[in-house]
């Protein structure tokens, strides 16, 4: 096969295939020397970005520059290894990725005008199940173009920067551009609100919302083979859990799922987690400690380390929420926050993102009369709102939209404002606050949804944003696939990755997403006009170029001493934070053992006082008893006294008559019978 028709299907090639495909195609290799390609590969790009894939191609088939610096006056030469040179000890399949990287940034659709393009038959992508394959002739050569045929209007509508994968099933990577996969299976009931996370290239989709009935079936997406299959859930209840909507989805320490808060049939008080193992296949509810919020739907959850942040919502009351808790993953404890500045006015079905660990940022959502496209920032370290000035093309208010961050980039789908949904993709530069428009869909499509979901995914190498499900006057079941080729996106995705000291010179401190170009241009005061491998140079322009580059060298040299002091204060200062942190999480297990131990002690005085609670009552119903037998005692103490005198008297007026009677003449038989 040609070098020109491995090009053409590279897009879909696992390196190094893919590598050596667009090397290929730039001029590299293909039998050649680099040498004897040079003006080929000067004639499709710039001067800088030439050298740059020059020493990419040879930091990645040969490996680090071990060669003496020419000594020649080629000015070239001298250049070519001066920027080899620089790479250090750069891994080779960074440099490949690198190269492939800025090949497809300076000429998305390279694939396509590789010369000596032979026709075969191309798999294609469905664009809402209606796909056509267009032959288009250029330069007499016959190209396979995708065509895609969206159903509303029924108007053709050709996708730009092409990229057709012939892998598999065949997916067509578009850049900035939604298609629909070809997915295989069972797709789930369609729904709105549901909750879904990635784990190990596999989009797991939870619960939601069909026809105002709530879900609970668990669904997984292949994303390698893009195949659906239904997940059997194992345990009590016939391993169910209880139906939801407007809850979210979050990967958890490797193989769990996390389901935070949602509306259900019969809400419970407060906020509930549950918690799916996807060894186990099981549902448990998460055990917490401290006050958990108010039970609630339509909230945002974002993992910030091993914190979850959930902010407003609404309560089952249908009362709107702009309160702020957070759950400690580590000890499993709910806490309020208490913040400063104008928080967010109460809403639900808001985006929200986290920033650099550090910045929570909320957009959009809605009230029950009216959606937002207002920008609210909360440091989470002086835990103070603020409302950031929004610049470009600042989005139109929405609620029930989705979001997702690729490095500094928060991508915002869907949505909608009351009365239809909200078309275009949007993009937020999360250091500058800068919107653009990504791209727009047409007609009342799955991607102008309110309610759907979106994840960050890869796909041979590269970053994909999965959207799936959605309402917009019907429900949802698609899943569609936008490949981002946003310049700050790839310079993110470059700065994530490990990056040797001689690159790391150039980058700019306070703008870590510089564009690699940018490297080999700091400080250069003139530019090489053009790339020849003869020395047919004048004398003082070979002066020039050299003195160009010993400049430039100077001044990396200086830049890079410079940021090598501030990687180590940096060093420093982290290594101060994490003694601090550790002395801190001491302190947190001391301080949680103390509680437990106060909770016990608190629980054993509880049990004795009721004890003597008992004791107590025992004790003043024997007190009444006494009282009452007292009582008794008294009348018959008054009853025996009342006798007694009684029979005093008596005895003292017999005693008296006789004493009388005798002394008148009277005999005792008398008295008796007068006294009958």
């Amino acid at each position: 096969m040609s070098a020109a028709a491995i090009a053409r299907g590279s897009s879909g090639l696992a390196y190094p295939e893919r590598f050596y495909a667009a090397a290929a195609y730039a001029g590299f290799g293909g039998g050649g020397s680099p040498k004897s390609a040079g003006e080929g590969v000067a004639s499709k790009f710039s001067n800088d970005t030439a050298l740059l894939l020059y020493a990419l191609y040879q930091q990645a088939s040969v490996g680090p520059c071990n060669i003496p610096k020419p000594r020649g006056w080629s000015p070239i030469e001298q250049s070519k290894w001066t920027s080899w040179n620089g790479l250090g000890n750069m891994a080779s399949t960074e440099a490949m990725r690198l190269f492939v990287k800025i090949l497809e940034e300076e000429d998305p659709g390279w694939y396509s005008r590789a010369s000596n393009h032979v026709a075969e038959p191309v798999v294609h992508v469905e664009m809402n199940h209606n796909p056509e394959v267009v032959a288009v002739s250029e330069n007499g050569n016959i190209l396979a173009e995708t065509k895609t045929v969206p159903i509303e209007n029924g108007n053709l509508s050709e996708t730009q920067d092409k990229d057709v994968v012939s892998e598999g099933l065949g997916v067509v990577n578009v850049y900035d551009q939604w298609v629909s996969p070809p997915v295989s299976g069972t797709r789930p009931k369609a729904r709105y609100e549901h909750g879904a996370a990635v784990i190990d290239d596999k989009m797991y989709i939870f619960g939601g919302n069909h026809n105002g009935r709530y879900l609970n079936d668990l669904q997984v997406l292949n994303m390698r083979s893009w195949t659906w299959s239904k997940v059997e859930v194992r345990g009590v209840n016939d391993g169910t859990t209880t139906p939801c909507a407007g809850h979210t989805l979050i990967p958890w320490d490797g193989n769990k799922l996390l389901s935070v808060a949602g509306h259900t049939k019969d809400p419970s008080e407060t906020l509930q987690v549950k918690v799916f193992d996807l060894q186990t296949c099981t549902w448990s509810t998460l055990k917490t400690y401290g006050q958990p919020p108010v039970s609630r739907g339509g909230q945002s959850v974002t993992l910030v380390g091993t914190t979850l942040v959930i902010f407003g919502g609404q309560d089952a009351k249908r009362s709107l929420l702009n309160d702020l808790h957070i759950l400690d993953l580590e000890t499993m404890t709910w806490d309020e926050m208490d913040t400063v500045g104008v928080r967010p006015s109460p809403r639900s079905d808001h985006a929200a993102a986290v920033h650099a660990d550090r910045y929570l940022l909320i957009f959009g959502g809605g009230s029950h009369a009216t959606c937002f496209n207002d920008l609210h920032v909360l440091d989470l370290q002086t835990m103070e709102w603020s409302r950031p000035i929004q610049q470009g093309e600042i989005p139109s208010p929405r609620a029930g939209h989705c979001g997702v961050t690729v490095g500094e980039n928060w991508f915002i789908v869907g949505g909608g404002n009351n009365k239809s949904g909200v078309s275009e993709t949007v993009v937020l530069n999360m250091s500058t606050l800068v919107w653009s428009v990504v791209t727009t869909v047409q007609g009342r499509v799955p991607l102008a949804s309110e309610g759907s979901s979106l994840v960050l995914s890869s796909y041979n190498g590269e970053d994909i944003l999965v959207a799936f499900g959605g309402y917009n006057g019907r429900y949802n079941n698609e899943v569609n696939v936008l490949k981002p080729s946003h310049k700050s996106t790839l310079q993110s995705k470059m700065m994530e990755a490990p990056v040797p000291d001689s690159v790391s010179a150039v980058q700019n401190v306070t703008n870590p997403t510089r564009d690699v170009e940018s490297e080999f241009e700091t400080g250069q005061e003139g530019r090489i006009r053009e790339i020849v491998m003869d020395n047919i140079d004048s004398e003082p322009k070979i002066t020039k170029v050299e003195e160009t580059n010993e400049h430039r060298i100077t001044i990396l040299k200086a830049e890079k001493e410079e940021l090598e002091s501030s990687l180590t204060k940096e060093k420093m200062q982290t290594y101060q934070l994490r003694q601090e942190l550790t002395e801190a999480e001491t302190r947190n297990t001391d301080l949680y053992k103390e509680l437990q131990s106060v909770r016990g002690q608190l629980a054993a005085e509880q049990s004795r006082c009721f004890k003597l609670e008992v004791d107590v009552a025992e004790l003043r119903q024997k007190l009444q008893t006494m009282e009452t037998l007292q009582k008794e005692l008294d009348i018959l103490q008054r009853q025996k006294a009342a006798s007694e005198q009684a029979a005093l008297n008596a005895k003292q007026r017999q005693s008296s008559g006789g004493v009388w009677g005798w002394l008148a003449g009277t005999s005792p038989t008398e008295r008796v019978d007068d006294s009958s």
